[in-house]
């Protein structure tokens, strides 16, 4: 299986979750129609547009394959009428996040590796491409990013980890069809994981200053 089908393969299944995630917030937050089509659009096009800007593959995939458009909006269409079916909003949201965070990592990182990059500039790109989506829908609704909240569970390193993943195995040769979706179910089931154990990333140590009696 070429690289370029596993990334269109993976993507469209991405641009869903990521669309409906992002659909999911903006019926929470009391948008209307027009609203909700937007924050699906934006989620699941954000972080591949920046991605394709960056090396310089333009015009991005978004503008050149109909199907980029299409899928967010019948995403969006789908949760604009299921959505009473969705019970638990914000982590509902999550989960669908969780989803497009696995998928969008690996595509990321195929597509900076097709396009020559090297293995470290691979990853970031592919963690770039996993959380611009969801760092745009939060701006736009007014959320704090899940990417720098205080109190956020795990969220860039699992895509780290995923598009490290992919990285290796494609210089070893190894079927990325195979890798590909396993590194997307591995990122995915760190995130949820990290979300119902309460992982954190470590924070600096800062020695608490001894209080002065008066």
């Amino acid at each position: 299986m070429s690289v370029a089908l596993v990334i269109t393969m993976l993507e469209l299944v991405g641009l869903f979750t990521f669309a409906t995630s992002g659909a999911l917030l903006a019926i929470q937050k009391g948008f209307d129609a027009v609203g909700i089509l937007v924050l699906a659009i934006l989620t699941a096009l954000g972080g591949g547009i920046l991605r394709d800007l960056i090396i310089g593959d333009t015009p991005p995939a978004a503008f050149t394959d109909v199907m980029y458009l299409v899928v967010p909006v019948v995403a969006a269409a789908v949760t604009f009428f299921a959505h009473p079916l969705l019970q638990r909003w914000t982590f509902t949201v999550l989960i669908f996040d969780a989803a497009g965070l696995g998928l969008f990592c690996v595509t990321g990182t195929l597509k900076a590796l097709r396009f020559d990059l090297g293995p470290l500039q691979a990853v970031l790109l592919g963690v770039m491409t996993a959380v611009g989506g969801g760092v745009l829908r939060d701006i736009t609704a007014r959320e704090t990013p899940a990417l720098v909240q205080a109190d956020s569970s795990l969220y860039a390193i699992p895509a780290a980890l995923g598009s490290a993943g992919v990285v290796g195995a494609y210089h070893a040769g190894l079927p990325l069809g195979i890798v590909g979706t396993a590194a997307a179910v591995f990122v995915f089931g760190l995130r949820v994981v990290a979300m119902v154990r309460h992982w954190r990333a470590p924070r600096a140590w800062t020695r608490r200053r001894p209080e002065v009696g008066r």
